[in-house]
């Protein structure tokens, strides 16, 4: 993430920067509108593949109706999402996506394929009258409540990650548990969301077997298709568990134990910390991945640190307190936190291993 596209203003900068922040806010706002109607409506991907297309043409593949499609189309051309040639006549001009931009918007697979960041936000601007109530009165809005927009938006957002990063680079650089998954080992993935970290790791490791657990009913279905699409559900499952109740019938059954980037988000996290410490054998690896915030708060601060604290008050802190008795962690869960929390479940210490990544950390928990 470049930080000279995101430098806060000097402590003495006159009101005009301060402006001018909202308005570049106000244009960056605008464009993940215009990219979630794009992905949503089949726009970017037509364009990709059979561009460079008319608005007539373009409304004619996708479905729409083509005044809407011809402003979209204009809008992204003068924004330089879109290439477009020269015409008159404003449904003759034919658009193609920049190609710098094809990756970003629809290759799935690519770790530049940011894009759905934008229905993550929609999804957020949706509940924002019950963030408003939430924060006047207590509660919470749940993970349910941001619906299929903000649970595909963070499952394509992980997915590169999860499917070439994580197997290929992360876990050949954590000798112990690279070892154990080579070996055929059995791997409980807590908060496994959509599954790709199961999958990933699945498909790298052809000994080992996987089992993923989530509460959230629709993206553990999602899972399970995602496996079967890829020919691995004999060896990965998925289930809508709730992971603090498996150490009443899982104790020590797991080699490995995994949670990417859930424990922030979790109501009780040294409970399911507790379950995690249980369902790992006595020599188990428990491995938690979780955001790489900075050591301590300090303001202002660094473009990652200002997005975990975007993603916080929209999402990830609501959505732990709507659980009665949620501790309320909140995206901004910093190192000494963690621990914290991992002592009171039981382990004997925390670990930061040695693994370099923009925006997580890898944390070992010791039984």
């Amino acid at each position: 993430m470049s930080t000279d596209l995101f430098e806060t203003p000097a402590a003495d900068a006159a009101p005009a920067a301060f402006a001018d922040r909202i308005m570049a806010a106000t244009l960056g706002g605008i464009d993940l509108v215009a990219i979630h109607l794009g992905r949503t409506l089949g726009w970017y991907q037509a364009l990709v593949d059979d561009g460079p297309l008319t608005s007539v043409d373009l409304a004619a593949r996708t479905g729409t109706q083509e005044r809407y499609a011809r402003e979209w189309l204009e809008q992204q051309a003068v924004g330089g999402w879109l290439l477009v040639d020269d015409h008159d006549d404003a449904t003759r001009r034919r658009y193609q996506v920049a190609p710098g931009a094809v990756a970003v918007l629809t290759d799935p697979d690519s770790a530049l394929h940011v894009a759905p960041v934008a229905g993550f936000v929609i999804a957020a601007c949706r509940r924002i009258d019950d963030l408003v109530a939430a924060s006047r009165s207590g509660g919470g809005v749940s993970w349910s409540q941001f619906g299929d927009d903000a649970r595909t938006a963070q499952a394509a957002l992980n997915r590169p990650l999860f499917l070439d990063e994580l197997p290929d680079q992360i876990v050949p650089a954590i000798p112990e548990l690279h070892t154990a998954l080579q070996g055929g080992a059995r791997v409980a993935d807590i908060g496994t969301g959509e599954g790709w970290s199961s999958i990933g790791l699945a498909a790298a490791f052809p000994t080992s077997t996987f089992e993923g657990f989530d509460v959230d009913e629709p993206s553990v279905a999602a899972a399970s298709r995602h496996a079967a699409d890829r020919g691995l559900d004999g060896r990965v499952s998925f289930a809508a568990v709730d992971a603090a109740a498996l150490s009443e019938s899982r104790t020590g059954a797991f080699d490995v134990v995994m949670a990417y980037e859930c424990v922030h988000d979790m109501p009780d996290p040294v409970g399911v910390l507790a379950a995690m410490r249980a369902i790992a054998h006595d020599d188990g690896y428990v491995l938690v991945m979780d955001e790489r915030t900075a050591e301590s708060f300090a303001a202002p601060a660094d473009p990652v640190e200002r997005l975990l604290y975007g993603y916080s008050i929209v999402c990830c802190l609501p959505d732990g307190l709507s659980t009665p008795g949620g501790v309320g962690t909140g995206t901004v869960m910093r190192p000494a936190v963690l621990a914290g929390y991992a002592a009171s479940a039981g382990f004997s210490r925390v670990e930061i291993l040695p693994v370099e990544h923009e925006m997580f950390r890898f944390y070992r928990l010791h039984l």
